[in-house]
């Protein structure tokens, strides 16, 4: 018996990283998986989301995960649980991040995760019950240098998290958020490539010591604290923060 035995997921942003290790995970846990990304699924190798449900959208439009939740629900029916993982994020200081850099991680990370909860929350409500994990980061404790479009919108999931934790305590709905330090995927591969070619090596040793524990962490781990706070196992918590971070929090400050 799997810890997720007939529950319906739906997973933003869960074609690749973070997002696609949990949507495996639980996959194999017995849940149903439904993926929604912005992703052409042409792009996708089949065999990499089989046994999965797709749908293709734009978080960030309103509209459009209007459609998109409808017809989830009219084929799926309501979810059982609802994790908020797409992001992207964006290095700069205030005055190297352009007002169409605001915007673009505006869109993707505070209003997709608000597009996410407007149209999934009510289906939890009228089912009377319902889990919801929502991706925050270490960025929504403290200071990270060249972060500012990022960590103005990680802070944002973090109060939202609080928010529908308090509002819909009453309804059965548990709402935390996991808030991971940085993670081994193939964004901080590419991001290295892209800005310190011939240095990748070097960096990546860097970046990795940065975590007081000497590592990144994989997306696998992350995975499987997600699950821990989505499965019955986890039942009696609600409205708070997990960090995954390596002691970056605490042991950094």
């Amino acid at each position: 018996m799997g810890k997720l035995d007939n529950k319906k997921v739906i997973i933003t942003g869960g074609i690749s990283g973070i997002g696609y290790a949990i949507a495996t995970l639980f996959k194999e846990e017995g849940a149903k998986v439904i993926i929604i990304d912005i992703v052409d699924l042409r792009d996708v190798e089949s065999t990499s989301i089989e046994g999965m449900h797709y749908f293709q959208c734009d978080v960030s439009k309103h509209q459009a995960m209007r459609k998109c939740s409808e017809k989830i629900f009219n084929q799926h029916g309501a979810p059982d649980i609802l994790i908020n993982n797409a992001g992207i994020a964006h290095v700069g200081n205030v005055e190297r991040t352009f007002e169409e850099d605001f915007d673009r991680v505006y869109a993707v990370n505070v209003k997709g995760v608000y597009n996410s909860l407007f149209f999934f929350v009510k289906m939890m409500r009228k089912n009377g019950s319902g889990v919801i994990l929502n991706m925050a980061s270490v960025a929504s404790h403290v200071g990270i240098s060249d972060r500012f479009a990022y960590s103005m919108s990680k802070g944002a999931v973090l109060t939202m998290t609080y928010s529908i934790a308090k509002d819909y305590v009453d309804y059965n709905i548990r709402c935390n958020s996991i808030s991971p330090a940085r993670v081994h995927t193939p964004f901080v591969d590419g991001f290295i490539e892209k800005n310190y070619p011939g240095q990748e090596k070097e960096i990546f040793k860097e970046l990795s010591a940065t975590q007081p524990i000497g590592r990144m962490s994989t997306p696998e781990e992350v995975a499987k604290s997600a699950l821990f706070l989505c499965s019955d196992d986890a039942s009696f918590i609600t409205g708070t923060d997990f960090p995954i971070d390596g002691g970056f929090i605490r042991l950094n400050t």
